[in-house]
């Protein structure tokens, strides 16, 4: 068994910050070749999120903020390295597989790497900056906690500050902050 990274997402940011969002649960890589030559401040606001803190999924070529360590057979690591190999085809003009596959390939051997050494569903963060000297990546895990505080099975040991629930009411209770602050204030 090998570790991939794994697109996961804790709530619905992604889906607001980038444009496009990876689908929760496909496979991903860092993404930092497509920044490759490009300067950070000429990026539209989105697209600098995803160069500040994105890690590319493989099937959308969309980003997510975090990943999570998955065990795969190694059969499983050859189905990934030929869809990015495709993608690389169908969205940067590579000629052809004999061409894409050797740039997959070390797309691919970087996840891999960024995995290793790290327990079934760590999350892995990325933040990148560039300098003089080019892109720089900088690496956080997350490891899952036994107990969480909401003992909510699908956050998978790891907690968030907010939980958000959609509701079908129509007409829910209304709260206006600003006129609390100034009740509060004027008492």
């Amino acid at each position: 068994m090998i570790r991939l990274p794994r697109t996961i997402q804790l709530d619905r940011s992604d889906n607001v910050i980038f444009a496009p969002a990876a689908t929760p649960g496909e496979w991903a890589v860092t993404g930092t070749f497509l920044f490759a030559g490009r300067d950070p401040d000429t990026l539209d606001r989105k697209a600098r999120i995803a160069f500040r803190s994105g890690l590319l999924g493989v099937s959308s070529f969309g980003w997510s903020t975090l990943v999570t360590v998955t065990l795969v057979p190694p059969s499983d690591r050859d189905a990934v390295l030929h869809m990015l190999a495709e993608q690389l085809m169908a969205r940067l003009g590579a000629p052809d597989l004999d061409a894409a596959l050797p740039a997959a390939e070390e797309e691919l051997s970087l996840a891999e790497d960024l995995c290793r050494g790290h327990a079934e569903g760590t999350l892995i963060a990325l933040h990148r900056t560039h300098g003089a000297d080019g892109i720089r990546e900088q690496f956080r895990t997350l490891k899952p906690r036994d107990e969480t505080a909401f003992s909510a099975g699908y956050l998978g040991g790891h907690d968030k500050a907010f939980h958000m629930v959609e509701t079908d009411e129509e007409e829910g209770e209304a709260f206006d902050l600003a006129s609390f602050v100034q009740e509060k204030n004027a008492s």
